[in-house]
């Protein structure tokens, strides 16, 4: 393949054909300012911070959508560029709302952060900012539009990588502003909750709900006994708030900043996670050996469970009936926990710290997320929040002490860790299926052909002669692809082309899930995956069914995996729902 050079502000540089100018730039570590552009999404110009030269030509070029040609001489830096940019910003700030001191985007703000760097003290053009009215009609999400600054980012995101098209840009000219699909509330849209939206939003137009003053009022309340469980993505993405690189694993600092926060018991999802394994391993067995509804489709994320009761209920016979781990952790938190703990269940609280904007919606999905007769899981903290929760109340995270969690819901197994990534819940229930069928353990746990960030990986693994054929899918916009291949085989009378089908919302998985700190992209992606695989590698145990504490909960308190007790608090059921609510 042919190279193309060309000299970045007089630095020659050689790149493949199609590479932009931005990307160009940053190969000879110049940052080009951008608004709209995010490396997630296809670039399409609208901000015009990102202007730059072509040495010999009057025309500037917009560097995020412009691929270079051979021989191209581009001035990224220039006393006209630079005013060309500083007039942008000024226009942009003229419509915007000055509430930096109460924006939950405060000192991580994309916009703020520009307006700095260019120096810009005062702003040369009327004030204008229209007020509109903001959206909270949903549990997960707020939207802002007044902060809106019409970047783009957050329609493309939801149509183009989650395929829900929930969100889109109404009205022309003055009057264009973003807005959920059809102009009805969020929670009457298509949209599933995903928290995407708000987690490549530049700026505090789009955020997740706050649920730090109820979860503090819970702590500050002496006859409560306050429980927290944390997921496995937020281990390794936390650390990225307190100046750490991504994909560090802080496991025993979480433990120990959440016991300072004061909350009574600390507890792993990874253990549920364990659970899930169990219950949705031998669901699968179950049907595969002895006849049901195949594909098994995994269950584990509330906005692709979304997504399918609006979008794809023809398929709700294949879902898993399994809770996800959070749900599962709620459950035993409010039953075998007070029982072995001698507590009032009613006084038992739970929190459940998420790398996910849907899980807060998840918690009152239906009836079945009150198995215990109250709310299984009281509240939900993303990692952005428990990041601000940590700094407001003085705790220096980077110096912490690690810690371990409470014993009774907290050990796991390096299946429970690798929920956290996509090919995570397919490869830990592959490692228990393997035992569950041949009472064997494997040798070499590890399935990387479902590991990886293609959008979708398939394979056949064979269990000692039996052929099992898998599918892992992550971003919504994939599943379509994979479900009509499915529709199709079925209207054939064909068997379908696989046997079990694990699903994840967003890119990634969990470790990239819309309530993780903001800014992330392939390469962040990347780094906390490779920390998720570290802290399942160096478990002593890697396979739920070798999860002693899993063994003990069903022995005291959960009898037979798929019986009665298990039915009652760790399984769910689903209902069709349209993706519309229009009023008359």
């Amino acid at each position: 393949m042919e190279m193309i050079n060309l000299f970045i502000n007089g630095i020659e540089v050689s790149v493949e054909p199609g590479t932009t100018i931005v990307e160009a730039a940053r190969k000879v570590s110049v940052d080009i300012p951008t608004l709209c552009y995010h490396p997630d999404i296809e670039a399409w110009a609208a901000c015009g911070i990102c202007i730059v030269k072509q040495e010999g030509s009057p025309k500037m070029l917009r560097a995020c959508a412009t691929e270079v040609t051979q021989g191209m001489r581009i001035i990224t830096h220039d006393p006209e560029i630079i005013k060309v940019r500083r007039t942008v910003i000024e226009l942009i700030l003229s419509t915007h709302p000055n509430e930096c001191l109460t924006c939950p985007r405060s000192g991580n703000c994309e916009l703020q952060a520009m307006a700095a760097e260019l120096g810009i003290r005062e702003i040369n053009f009327q004030r204008r900012v229209k007020r509109l009215e903001k959206d909270e009609s949903t549990p997960s999400i707020v939207l802002d539009p007044t902060k809106c600054i019409q970047c783009g980012r957050c329609a493309k995101v939801c149509q183009e990588m989650q395929g829900a098209w929930a969100l889109e840009f109404l009205g022309r000219g003055d009057d264009t502003r973003i807005a959920p699909a059809a102009d009805v509330d969020l929670i009457d849209s298509p949209c599933i909750k995903c928290g995407q939206c708000s987690a490549h939003c530049p700026v505090g137009a789009i955020y997740e709900k706050d649920d730090i003053k109820p979860v503090w009022d819970m702590i500050e309340d002496s006859e409560l006994h306050v429980t927290v469980q944390i997921a496995p993505a937020t281990r390794v993405a936390i650390g990225e708030a307190f100046g750490f690189e991504p994909g560090t694993i802080s496991t025993g600092k979480m433990y120990a900043a959440l016991r300072r926060l004061g909350f009574d018991a600390v507890f792993d999802t990874n253990f549920s996670a364990d659970l899930t394994i169990i219950e949705e391993g031998n669901e699968f067995v179950k049907r595969f050996t002895k006849g049901g509804t195949l594909p098994l489709i995994t269950s584990c994320c509330p906005s692709w469970t979304d997504y399918m009761e609006k979008n794809a209920n023809d398929f709700i016979d294949n879902f898993s009936t399994a809770k996800s781990p959070m749900m599962m952790l709620g459950a035993m938190s409010k039953t075998y926990y007070p029982q072995q703990m001698k507590l009032d269940p009613k006084k038992v609280k739970n929190v459940a710290i998420m790398p996910c904007t849907s899980k807060k919606y998840e918690i009152t999905r239906d009836d079945n997320m009150f198995s215990t007769d109250q709310q299984d899981v009281d509240a939900v903290l993303t990692t952005r929040e428990l990041a601000r929760m940590i700094n407001a109340a003085g705790i220096n995270f980077a110096t912490l002490e690690d810690e371990k969690c409470d014993s009774i819901l907290g050990e796991y197994t390096g299946a429970g860790t690798i929920f956290g990534v996509t090919g995570g819940v397919m490869e830990a229930a592959l490692r228990s299926a393997y035992f569950l069928i041949t009472k064997e353990d494997l040798e070499d746990v590890n399935f990387t052909e479902v590991r990886g960030l293609e959008g979708i990986k398939e394979a056949e693994i064979d269990i000692k002669g039996i052929k099992v054929r898998v599918a892992v899918a992550h971003m919504t916009s994939c599943i379509e692809k994979v479900l009509n291949r499915i529709r199709a085989a079925r209207d054939a009378g064909q068997e379908p082309p696989w046997h079990f089908i694990e699903v994840m919302a967003c890119r990634g998985g969990c470790i990239g899930g819309g309530g993780q700190p903001v800014l992330a992209c392939d390469d962040v992606r990347k780094k906390r995956t490779a920390g998720i695989y570290t802290d399942d590698e160096k478990s002593v145990r890697r396979c739920s069914h070798n999860n002693p504490e899993i063994a003990k909960i069903y022995e005291d308190f959960l009898g037979e995996p798929l019986g009665h007790n298990a039915h009652k608090y760790l399984h769910t059921t689903y209902q069709k729902r349209v993706a519309y609510t229009l009023n008359d």
